[in-house]
């Protein structure tokens, strides 16, 4: 019982709170500013185009693209953020799809443990001052080794 009269009792503060904050915002409501008069409208006539001299104006060069060398190329698709070096990170990342060539045991089973163990020993054969960063340099010694291509008999 005394909990249905204390319910009752909250429910009416409640509902008297909700009146207070009703009227108070239909008052702030009635004494807003009207809306501003519509200005009128000038006819344009859709076949005239709107004609603008920009005299001396010049606008920004246009950006430039410099062409990336083949070892550039590769570096950048490790290093994902662009801050010319790769960290330990940005390489085991970049790595995932040499998955299959990375199974050590031979099981064709590639466990998450042979890919890390192997990527991480050659990451740090690459890094030569041991601060667990790549620069340019230190990660052009990892580029593979380019076959001389076959000339193809087109008989």
């Amino acid at each position: 019982m005394r909990q249905t009269v204390i319910g009752v009792f909250v429910g009416l503060i409640l509902a008297g709170v909700g009146v207070f904050w009703w009227q108070g915002r239909a008052q702030v409501e009635l004494y807003a500013p009207p809306p501003p008069e519509p200005e009128e409208l000038v006819e344009i006539d859709p076949n005239e185009l709107p004609e603008s001299d920009p005299g001396d104006m010049v606008g920004p060069a246009p950006p430039e693209a410099s062409e990336l060398t083949r070892e550039e190329r590769r570096f950048f698709r490790y290093d994902r953020n662009r801050d010319r070096i790769i960290t330990r990170q940005e390489m085991l990342s970049s790595r995932s799809d040499a998955f299959r060539a990375l199974d050590v045991d031979g099981n064709n089973l590639l466990t998450f443990e042979e890919w890390a163990v192997t990527t991480s020993e050659r990451f740090e054969k690459m890094d030569e001052n041991k601060d667990l960063e790549l620069t340019q340099a230190e990660f052009a010694t990892s580029a593979p080794r380019r076959r001389p291509r076959r000339a193809s008999c087109n008989c």
